[in-house]
């Protein structure tokens, strides 16, 4: 433990604020997007499954999302005891075991709720905790690999999400064409968790761990992570413009259009860049996303 910890005052119970620091509430956002796809894409009437719905955001957000940022911090407190003191658990304000503890209680009130609301989505949230445990937790620890930690974070965060959203509203398992979208915005936003990896290169290079960006270098993972993401968009346009989904197709079409010209600056400076595409290009995904699942809406 570093000085911080050490003068920190004992403690044998958390404080609610502090809790909910671990569970890092601005984290939230993107699993609730992609949920609140779902719930559009299923075109079942909000007022009909009110509820369900209340309680499928919970799930989605606070649950299983803030509980993978509990589980995160309590595999990671040894190295934020270096590079984040500061955090709940190295600083001594989650004192002992409890950030384990909560990790452990929230994966439980998680499956419980999960199954309460129906059968599909109870296995869809078993899939999600095992997810959250992995990718932290050794041996096998997901994040530490640059391939497969930004594939489950994606599987996680945009398709189980996305996938729970409508599950909750059909009330069992959501319509194939839905399934099929979902599952490639979830491939595609693979790319944008690598992008994540570039505010972090010369540290993960340092301590060893292998993103992308340390394994390619930054300008070969900046274009493999352009491609992972426009590849599936461009096959959800071929898809909806199938199902005669013209304006949609065009809408996303757009989108990626768009998209491909923010790329061009991500990829001339990957590491200083990758804040602006973000802002940018990732704001076009995620509205696609939306933009799919409305007219997703109109086939149901």
């Amino acid at each position: 433990m570093d000085a911080a910890t050490l003068a920190a005052p004992a403690r044998r119970l958390p404080r609610s604020r502090d809790v909910l620091e671990l569970l890092k509430p601005v984290t939230w956002f993107p699993p609730m997007w992609a949920f609140m796809c779902g719930v559009v894409s299923s075109g079942v009437p909000l007022a009909e499954r009110w509820g369900f719905l209340v309680a499928g955001m919970m799930l989605a957000g606070p649950l299983v999302c803030g509980n993978s940022q509990a589980i995160n911090d309590w595999f990671d407190r040894h190295v934020d005891a270096i590079n984040e003191p500061q955090r709940p658990i190295p600083s001594g304000r989650i004192p002992g075991r409890w950030g384990l503890a909560i990790a452990i209680i929230g994966t439980v009130i998680s499956l419980i709720v999960g199954f309460a609301i129906n059968p599909v989505v109870g296995a869809a949230t078993v899939l999600g905790v095992f997810l959250a445990w992995i990718y932290s937790a050794p041996p096998i620890r997901a994040k530490a690999n640059g391939w497969w930690g930004p594939g489950v974070c994606a599987a996680a965060y945009e398709g189980l999400t996305w996938f729970t959203g409508a599950a909750v509203m059909v009330g069992g398992m959501p319509d194939a064409r839905i399934i099929a979208v979902l599952c490639l915005y979830a491939a595609g936003a693979h790319g944008i968790m690598v992008l994540n990896d570039f505010k972090a290169v010369e540290g993960d290079r340092v301590s060893g761990v292998r993103s992308l960006p340390v394994i390619l270098g930054e300008r070969r993972a900046a274009h493999l992570a352009c491609w992972t993401m426009a590849l599936p968009q461009l096959v959800v346009v071929g898809l909806l413009a199938n199902w005669g989904l013209i304006f949609s197709a065009a809408l996303v079409a757009f989108s990626v259009a768009s998209q491909y010209v923010f790329m061009q600056k991500l990829i001339a400076n990957p590491a200083r860049e990758a804040p602006f595409y973000n802002a940018t290009g990732v704001s076009l995904y995620v509205l696609g996303m939306l933009t799919a699942a409305i007219g997703l809406r109109g086939l149901i």
